[in-house]
């Protein structure tokens, strides 16, 4: 693919954001220690889950691939953007910001239906107890978290596809941290009209139906427990998706605002804030946001330390 610019051929892109003067070692250890802290999380959750039986359930399986998008989107963008930080070398190939964008499209996606199956896994574990074990079934639990990433590889691949068919002709400066696809619409000398309206229409049936059928999930489970007796037995059943519900917000409140936000004069610096938020900042939270208030995860990582020291 070759990309046009003042007829002659460009292969780089060149990424505009924090071109500073000054302040870029702070920003460079700021981003460098919120990195490590959200492998450190997001690594330990895999982890756990992989290794502790106890964690082998449908709430943690899913947590765990949360996980893994987690590191996935957060490995894409942030390595190359403190290299950008540490050199102020700001160019990217072609290649690299298809694979950014690619990746970013697939976890964003991915996320979307991971949290959606989530809801429903409390939404089951709540409402019907009794037949919880039943209905999640590992093969059924499987299944949904497959179709979550099958359905985020068709969607992120075919938008990559049709973004590696556009000219850059004019310009080829980026204005984020990251190869967005809203800034590479933008900076494209085609005609991205069709794009955009299938974009629109794809954040109505996927993004919006799926935040829908999360709300409703909770409908249902704040209806379930206000029909609980004992106010032990509401506060247990409460905090058992507390942390789903705050990852939940987390995830669909700086996406909302980045996507369905208008365009005005300042709209460049608050996407550049709000993909920082999304994509540094959030995946950090998760991890803090189900360990901290959870009794297994560091029932978990106890087990894990004990077996350890016991083969010492």
């Amino acid at each position: 693919m070759n990309i046009c610019q003042n007829g002659n051929f460009e292969y780089e892109f060149h990424i505009a954001a924090f071109s500073m003067s000054s302040g870029q070692l702070q920003l460079f250890l700021g981003i460098l220690i919120i990195y490590l802290i959200t492998m450190l999380g997001n690594l330990t959750i895999i982890l756990l889950v992989c290794l502790v039986p106890k964690l082998h359930t449908p709430m943690y399986f899913f947590l765990s691939n949360l996980a893994i998008a987690d590191v996935t989107s957060t490995s894409t963008s942030v390595p190359r953007l403190l290299f950008i930080t540490g050199t102020q070398d700001h160019e990217i190939s072609f290649s690299c910001c298809m694979t950014q964008l690619f990746f970013f499209l697939l976890c964003a996606d991915g996320e979307v239906f991971l949290l959606t199956s989530m809801a429903y896994d409390r939404y089951v574990a709540i409402c019907k107890p009794l037949q919880y074990f039943v209905i999640m079934r590992k093969n059924v639990y499987i299944g949904m978290a497959t179709a979550c990433w099958l359905l985020g590889v068709i969607n992120s691949l075919l938008h990559t596809l049709l973004t590696s068919f556009l000219q850059f002709c004019y310009s080829n400066v980026i204005n984020n941290f990251f190869c967005d696809l809203n800034s590479l619409l933008d900076l494209s000398s085609t005609d991205t009209h069709s794009q955009k309206v299938f974009i629109l229409f794809e954040i109505c049936g996927i993004f919006l139906v799926q935040f829908i059928l999360t709300v409703i999930s909770y409908i249902f489970i704040f209806s379930a427990i206000l029909k609980i007796r004992s106010s032990a037995g509401r506060m247990k059943a409460f905090s058992s998706c507390t942390s789903h519900l705050i990852t939940v917000i987390l995830f669909y409140g700086p996406s909302t605002f980045l996507y369905m936000k208008s365009e005005s004069k300042d709209s460049k610096d608050q996407d550049v804030l709000l993909s920082m938020l999304y994509m540094i900042v959030v995946p950090m939270l998760n991890p803090l946001v189900y360990s901290l208030r959870n009794k297994d995860v560091w029932q978990a990582i106890v087990i894990l330390i004990n077996q350890r020291m016991l083969r010492f």
